[in-house]
């Protein structure tokens, strides 16, 4: 029997059908970026090297189940050969659904290996009922992972911080702590024995939610210890948020500043030495020109859709 179809029914079928078809081309495009942004950091900042065995931490968050998706789809494509597992910390706060972290990366793949320490029972011991416990759960949570990475042979950590995670640092340190100081994308740890390393320090965070809602990873919530909100990480959040909203191609600015920093035209004298800074008499395309106005253009590109002039960076 044949089915005949009338113009409206047929007309939204190709509505879906365009839709579908816009959907998994922006999907590409994102995965695509993801892959792109990892890569360029790793490279940049050598986080990863032939016969690594790279630990990524997994707190059941967007952000490190993207980071392990992406390092996967990097790890079968790179021109050297390095291995992944996966760690989680399960603190034992009343809640955490166990089953959950454990299942998805038996889906994956991937080795990985739970560590079952009762930092939850420590933290509220010795915190106040109501202060925040983000500050002790950190550190004791950054002593149990060395040792778990020195367990496992690792020789680098990888962490799921991301760009708007970076800036966010950066901005908190500046008007609450007086430094000029952020995450950096990779680092040696304090005891002097771990490298860490960032690869998602170039990725914008909305591509990672994007990204997590994409593949439908079982999210789990990081309230489950009772812990109030780090309220000032959350109003320059959302500050960053506004300023992309209001204008465009700013929060791309900000992170390439902190891959261009001029030490010169900064504050610190153990940075550069002001106190012996001396006319030579020779040319420098790196002086200053104390006279001029500082003048920062945009370059001419086509309008948004708002009819916003929309500026991409990189």
């Amino acid at each position: 029997m044949n089915t005949i179809w009338n113009e409206p029914e047929a007309d939204a079928l190709n509505d879906t059908r365009d839709k579908a078809t816009k959907i998994e081309r922006e999907t590409h495009k994102l995965e695509k970026r993801l892959c792109r942004e990892t890569g360029k950091a790793i490279v940049q900042y050598n986080m990863i090297e032939d016969g690594d065995k790279v630990m990524v931490c997994m707190s059941g968050g967007k952000d490190s189940y993207t980071l392990l998706d992406i390092l996967l789809k990097l790890k079968a494509r790179a021109p050297i050969h390095f291995d992944l597992i996966a760690v989680n910390l399960d603190q034992k706060q009343p809640g955490f659904p166990e089953h959950v972290l454990p299942d998805y990366l038996k889906s994956t793949g991937v080795p990985f290996h739970i560590e079952n320490e009762d930092t939850y029972s420590i933290v509220k011991r010795l915190i106040p009922e109501g202060k925040t416990t983000c500050s002790l759960c950190s550190r004791l949570r950054r002593g149990i992972l060395y040792r778990v990475a020195d367990e496992l042979g690792a020789t680098k950590i990888a962490l799921g911080h991301h760009r708007d995670d970076i800036l966010q640092t950066l901005l908190l340190n500046m008007f609450f702590g007086g430094k000029l100081k952020s995450m950096p994308p990779k680092l040696v740890s304090d005891d002097g024995k771990h490298v860490v390393i960032r690869p998602l320090a170039l990725v914008a965070e909305k591509d990672a939610a994007r990204w997590a809602q994409h593949r439908n990873f079982p999210i789990i919530p990081c309230n489950l210890c009772g812990s109030q909100e780090n309220l000032q990480r959350k109003q320059v959040g959302e500050m960053l948020r506004d300023w992309e909203k209001r204008f465009p191609g700013r929060i791309d600015n900000m992170s390439n500043a902190l891959q261009n920093v001029v030490p010169s035209h900064l504050l610190d004298g153990a940075l550069y030495d002001f106190k012996n800074a001396r006319a030579t008499g020779i040319a420098d395309d790196n002086g200053d020109k104390a006279f001029d106005a500082e003048e920062f253009t945009a370059p001419s590109l086509p309008l948004g859709h708002s009819g916003v002039q929309v500026i991409h960076m990189g």
